[in-house]
């Protein structure tokens, strides 16, 4: 499988060129793969799915750029940009979940996503965000939850 996602990443560097190519079939099979095998809401977390107790138990990633990271980021985040999460990867722990947050959710899905191809299972998207994670109480947001999360 690490043959496939080699080329998955290779054939992907191309694809953000602006040069169109041909299909690569093994780049295919192993998005169709993933997509087939991934269970919807696997790579997803809402703050009010985190107990407050339990945010000292993950391992926080701010994917936003040093500049947004240094104005505001949730205590205890360190800060990986979402295009160097992949190069960085040494970094997040195996042994625990790691929960990787930008403004909104969409580029650190894009990062969580690459990670989950190379078989980090552990890491998952903070859905919509620090702005979500603020509007709905931060640490607080499980504690003020008014119904159970994965919408």
């Amino acid at each position: 499988m690490n043959k496939t996602l080699v080329t998955l990443f290779a054939s992907l560097s191309l694809l953000a060129t602006p040069v169109w190519s041909e299909e690569n079939p093994a780049v295919v099979d192993a998005l169709s793969g993933y997509m087939d095998f991934a269970e919807y809401g696997s790579s997803l977390i809402w703050p009010e799915q985190i107990p407050k107790e339990d945010w000292k138990k993950i391992f926080i990633v701010d994917a936003r750029d040093a500049a947004q990271y240094a104005k505001e980021h949730i205590p205890g985040a360190v800060n990986i940009d979402w295009r160097q999460a992949v190069a960085r990867r040494a970094e997040l722990p195996k042994d625990r979940m790691v929960v990787m947050y930008c403004n909104s959710g969409s580029l650190s899905a894009q990062a969580v996503f690459a990670l989950r191809l190379l078989g980090y299972d552990n890491v998952k998207v903070l859905q919509d965000g620090i702005e979500g994670w603020k509007a709905k109480g931060g640490f607080e947001a499980h504690a003020r939850a008014s119904q159970p999360a994965g919408h």
